[in-house]
């Protein structure tokens, strides 16, 4: 037998260390009767099991809580340096990082502007960016965002041409640059990261199941079912953008990787041109779909034609939807992305209502609740949940 069996003290050790750590995290700094009430240990148990984790370099002291006169008390939190994680947000312009230590604060970040032909070896750049986020200790794990999926069946990227991610068509991918590197690496569809992130901290907190829909340049989605992301038989489940869509051409006239379905009606250079054909101009698809809500403030024609557009934009966008509505059945639906956040509230309204229009199911649609860069934040959420995982099932000898 070479591990504990149900019920043995090394397992209720475990067991406990686990609970202890767990309730050190999300509670932040505690003293020694404070956690064996979260807990439910005895004194002596708990005093046993704060040594044993000081001494695994888990738990550190916080310095002494006065109490009552005569009375003080020693408080314990985790230490920030048991273990650190990368997380990397891969696009065509840049490579952003970003370094957190075990109890979730960030440490270090770096942004590597990268040419559209990069030259060196794609390890090398991964590398440069992570070097550049300035990491106090190695990493334990490191996450990678992009804009693609790997087959698992293959180990390749796929849902991309080769121009888009160039240097990524490499057998094998995950194993190559975990040993490339010289840490673990997970690589990751940047929308499911996003999900991730929503379901964390954002709008899908406390939802099951959920359709996240990144409208942007381009248009992707992520499905959780279950509260578990679901990838698919090729790891492409999500990848709406290519889908056919009434309006738009297909595969067979464009090409696979060419603009084409739905993408081709709602993403951002489409969007632009629709507004424009109703006489409301941007430098850019955000610019133009934030001015069509200032316009559709106020009134006259102007006014009209804005109110006009933005309810093209959410009737194209809903046609999609409600394909991903009648065979998901989700309760929630999550829009982020440069097209709806840009349209903020006025835009969401459109969209659930030309939705509801469309189906039978009426799934709540919300805006995206996370802040600054989602795809880092899920990265870090999903580098951190594995790591601390392995760190916090460490502390007692099999």
């Amino acid at each position: 037998m070479t591990g504990p069996v149900p019920g043995t003290p090394s397992l209720l050790r475990a067991i406990n260390d686990r609970a202890a750590l767990r309730a050190l995290l999300e509670r932040g700094s505690l003293t020694r009767p404070e956690l064996g009430a979260l807990t439910g240990l005895s004194k002596p148990t708990a005093s046993q099991l704060l040594s044993r984790l000081q001494e695994a370099g888990l738990v550190v002291l916080d310095g002494i809580r006065e109490g009552l006169p005569g009375r003080t008390a020693e408080v314990y939190r985790i230490n920030p340096a048991a273990a650190y994680v990368g997380a990397l947000d891969v696009t065509p312009d840049r490579i952003e990082a970003r370094v957190a230590d075990i109890t979730g604060t960030v440490v270090g970040s770096y942004t590597l502007p990268t040419p559209r032909r990069p030259g060196g070896e794609l390890v090398d750049r991964l590398g440069a960016a992570l070097a550049g986020a300035n990491p106090p200790d190695k990493l334990r794990r490191v996450v990678i965002g992009v804009q693609a999926a790997i087959d698992p069946a293959t180990g390749r990227l796929g849902y991309a041409a080769a121009k888009d991610v160039p240097g990524w068509q490499i057998d094998d991918l995950v194993p190559t640059l975990s040993a490339g590197l010289g840490v673990a690496v997970d690589v990751e569809n940047n929308v499911n990261l996003v999900a991730l992130a929503e379901q964390a901290h954002g709008a899908a907190r406390g939802h099951p199941d959920f359709v996240l829909l990144w409208a942007d340049e381009g248009i992707g989605s992520a499905i959780v079912l279950g509260g578990r992301m679901h990838r698919g038989a090729t790891g492409g489940a999500g990848e709406v953008g290519y889908m056919p869509t009434p309006g738009a051409p297909t595969a067979r006239e464009a090409g696979r990787y060419a603009n084409h379905g739905y993408q081709a009606l709602t993403g951002g250079p489409a969007v632009l041109r629709l507004l424009r054909s109703y006489g409301v101009h941007g430098t850019d698809f955000r610019q133009a779909i934030a001015k069509a809500v200032r316009v559709a403030e106020g009134s006259g024609q102007k006014a009209d034609d804005a109110k006009a557009g933005l309810r093209d934009i959410a009737a194209r966008l809903a046609v999609g939807l409600a394909a991903v509505t009648s065979v998901i059945d989700p309760g929630l639906i999550v829009l982020t992305g440069g097209v709806v956040l840009s349209g903020g509230e006025t835009l969401r309204e459109l969209v659930e209502h030309e939705l509801h229009a469309l189906t039978i199911p009426r799934p709540v649609v919300r805006l995206s609740h996370v802040e600054g860069n989602p795809v880092l934040a899920g990265a870090l959420d999903l580098a951190l949940d594995t790591v601390r995982d392995e760190v916090f099932s460490s502390t007692v000898p099999s």
